[in-house]
């Protein structure tokens, strides 16, 4: 299968120690990545140059073969683009914004606009200078969608929504991903990409800090035991054979082990209460970016 997005040794140094550097990847036809990182750390600087906006120092970026800055306007045709900024006509409701988008873009036919206008559950005759932070982000969602391009490109995409919202659109993307689309989408809602893409790439402080498979990932994750004993002394003794911390008599527990071995274990000791859930995309995430990894 042909890739449809390419990075290769893409490279644009602000100064500071600041842009993106030697920053090489792929998407391949119908995948589905999340690209993950703090704040500044170049992920829409990245997006720019697939885009068209900004020239590479070093490098290139191209999508269906096309590079993005020579040949951007054959390029923005194929893609959805939900920028991190939207600019908006403030003056305009957003339905005159919508159908201005759409005129722009050549699109003729505002079946699915309508029917993404229906998903949002958007008022769309009021004036986008009277719209809360959400509702701008839904207008900017469909304006991305309502092209039904072949690729999307989305930053951030559920900035300023509700949780209702957000789940509208994490089934929005699985839609998406069944017509065959190729999306690459930033975010910080670690729940939003466990729940959407296959693939995960990190960057930091402009470079490429981890491309992994999604499922590798969650195959690498550790769980969290709480494991309340029913007296002080056995947690005591507990926490010699397996370091954690520990609360009176209760033991917190970071764990790769084969629960069925730990449960052996659990046997020899009174248990009053037992919890247990996997590490979070987040706290994986924070194995990159350094931090609390508790």
């Amino acid at each position: 299968m042909r890739n449809i997005i390419e990075i290769t040794n893409l490279t644009k140094d602000f100064g500071n120690s600041r842009g993106i550097f030697d920053l090489s990847f792929s998407l391949k036809q119908g995948e589905i990545v999340g690209f993950l990182g703090s704040n500044g750390a170049g992920k829409t600087t990245t997006i720019r140059h697939l885009m068209g906006f900004l020239k590479p120092r070093r490098g290139s970026a191209k999508i269906l073969g096309l590079d993005c800055f020579a040949d951007a306007s054959s390029v923005q045709e194929k893609i959805g683009y939900l920028p991190g900024e939207i600019a908006f006509m403030d003056n305009m409701t957003g339905q005159e914004f919508i159908r201005f988008m759409a005129d722009m873009k050549k699109i003729k036919d505002m079946d699915y606009a309508r029917e993404l206008m229906d998903v949002f559950q958007i008022d769309t005759r009021v004036k986008i200078k009277k719209m809360s932070k959400g509702m701008k982000q839904k207008v900017g969602l469909i304006i991305a969608f309502m092209q039904d391009a072949p690729i999307l490109i989305l930053d951030e995409p559920t900035t300023g929504l509700d949780p209702l919202m957000q789940n509208e659109f994490v089934e929005l993307i699985k839609k998406e991903k069944e017509k065959g689309k190729t999306i690459l989408m930033s975010s910080h809602m670690f729940e939003e990409i466990e729940n959407t893409c296959e693939r995960i790439i990190m960057i930091k402080d402009g470079r490429m800090v981890a491309d992994e498979d999604i499922n590798n990932i969650r195959s690498e994750m550790s769980k969290h035991y709480e494991i309340t004993f029913s007296n002080v002394k056995d947690a005591m003794e507990f926490q010699k054979q397996y370091p954690g911390e520990r609360k009176e008599n209760t033991v917190y527990l970071l764990s790769k082990e084969n629960i069925n071995h730990l449960l052996s274990e659990l046997c020899k000791y009174q248990i009053k209460d037992l919890n247990v859930r996997y590490q979070t995309l987040e706290e994986v995430f924070m194995k990159y970016y350094g931090g609390d990894k508790k």
